[in-house]
């Protein structure tokens, strides 16, 4: 979590300054570098992987999450992208529903609005511009939980081969976007840059030891500390003072996200 929060603060701190998918591709290259010994040394787990197609439509939605919460990072206040992020539990939910068909209690439906009127207050509507990049929060949330439901149905996939077809396929798909609105790269801003894929690499192999070796129960409250990192960050780097309506439609916003993770 702490490694994720550092790759985004690099990212809102000069994203404005470079296209969304060149800083995934960047992400792309380090992350292939850092896991080039496990590749090789796993490498006989690619050996039979089937469903293919389902593979590629994970990566690409994967990619199209990444660059929207790349842009809307760069856009938006730190504690506001993130509230909206908790709001990925709910989607999960309905996709789950659509798509897995499963069924839905009625509380969920409950928590489900309680999310989505937290999102209403913590935005504040009052106070939205048209370039705030609230769209492309939401699309990654979209993105995201839609290459999550495809995730579990390829859960007996061998996790390097997951990683690996996950930082190639960026990679290969971000590379032309990143070569034909290629922004030059100011000296000093080359070795942060590139800590992004370091950091975020790293970030992806302890989020899957931690679903290794903890409940999801216990992880999904200990994930909500990042609210409250992400507020900290915004305030005492980005000078960003969260209001009392944010306060609130955040807290809200947790509260229907736990009880939908943890209820049974």
């Amino acid at each position: 979590m702490a490694l994720n929060i550092v790759a985004l603060s690099i990212v809102k701190a000069l994203g404005l300054d470079y296209p969304a998918i060149q800083l995934v591709f960047l992400r792309a290259i380090i992350g292939l570098g850092v896991m080039a010994p496990f590749l090789w040394r796993d490498r006989q787990a690619f050996s039979g992987v089937d469903r293919l197609p389902l593979h590629a439509l994970r990566v690409i939605l994967s990619t199209l999450a990444l660059t929207t919460s790349f842009f809307a990072i760069a856009h938006l206040p730190f504690a506001l992208f993130t509230a909206i992020g908790f709001t990925r539990p709910i989607i999960t939910m309905l996709l789950a529903l659509l798509l897995l068909k499963e069924v839905v209690p009625r509380r969920r439906w409950w928590a489900a609005g309680l999310a989505f009127a937290g999102v209403y207050v913590a935005v504040d509507p009052a106070l939205v511009t048209l370039n705030s990049g609230l769209p492309a929060a939401f699309l990654t949330v979209l993105f995201g939980t839609t290459a999550i439901i495809l995730t579990r149905t390829l859960a007996n996939t061998p996790v390097i081969v997951m990683m690996v077809f996950y930082t190639g396929g960026l990679a290969i798909l971000a590379a032309p976007f990143a070569i034909a609105t290629w922004a030059s790269i100011a000296s000093d801003h080359l070795v942060p840059l590139l800590a992004i894929g370091l950091f975020a690499q790293c970030a992806q192999f302890c989020f899957l030891q931690a679903h290794f070796r903890a409940e999801a129960a216990f992880l999904s409250v200990l994930g909500y500390l990042s609210l409250v990192i992400s507020t900290a960050v915004g305030y005492f780097i980005f000078s960003e003072t969260p209001t009392v309506a944010f306060a609130f439609g955040a807290g809200l916003i947790i509260l229907a996200a736990a009880w939908t993770t943890l209820s049974r």
